[in-house]
């Protein structure tokens, strides 16, 4: 096995079997090598922002569950970037956790899912993610509420309008070139919805733009 301290030195001889130019091994990336697979760094943390800028990768950030260093890691990546053969200029993605449905009162019951599912883990019981309830009140204690309210603040949960809204304000936020939506939600046509509402709100954000925002799920 690896330890995290030869990552940086992992991630090249990763680029070198996608590149098809190494020679010094009969290990074949198949039938990857010569097809210049795309790499994009996804980390939370300034460590993973340094090394995404020095070997010139684009930068994605878990800020849908890890919001606390955003700022500070993308300031550091864009400061640092190095050109590469791959990317001209910096290339920023941010995690944003999108809960969306036809009303704001059902967009909130849904995201209980995935709030019970981190009070869950971060009292020490991971699990599976649990059905949604009417009302968290009565499963978190005040300092919970906080700690999770925290951790989740990059989420947009609500109906389109609200969702629009709030996608909007973490675009002008951080200047992300690109989001990636993920959405906890226990129902497989619910959350099939609120992928529908979210493609419909960063339609909506990019026709109001003269710079489109791109998005994957």
């Amino acid at each position: 096995g690896s330890s995290g301290d030869t990552f940086p030195q992992d991630l090249q001889e990763l680029q070198s079997y996608f590149s098809g130019t190494r020679s010094d091994t009969d290990v074949k990336a198949v039938p990857g090598a010569g097809l210049s697979v795309p790499l994009y760094l996804l980390g939370s943390s300034d460590f993973s922002a340094r090394l995404a800028a020095g070997l010139g990768l684009p930068f994605a950030f878990a800020s849908h569950f890890a919001p606390e260093y955003l700022h500070v890691a993308l300031e550091l990546y864009r400061r640092d970037f190095k050109p590469s053969a791959t990317l001209a200029q910096p290339h920023v993605i941010v995690g944003a956790g999108v809960y969306a449905a036809d009303s704001d009162a059902e967009a909130h019951r849904l995201f209980t899912s995935a709030q019970l599912m981190t009070l869950n883990l971060i009292r020490g019981h991971p699990g599976e993610l649990p059905p949604p309830v009417d009302s968290m009140e009565g499963y978190w204690s005040p300092m919970e509420e906080r700690a999770l309210r925290q951790r989740t603040r990059y989420s947009a949960v609500g109906s389109l309008q609200t969702v629009r809204q709030r996608l909007d304000a973490m675009i002008d936020a951080t200047a992300a070139d690109e989001v990636i939506v993920v959405a906890q939600i226990q129902d497989h046509a619910a959350r099939l919805r609120s992928f529908e509402i979210a493609a419909q709100a960063f339609r909506e954000i990019d026709a109001a733009r003269s710079t489109a925002v791109s998005w994957r799920a």
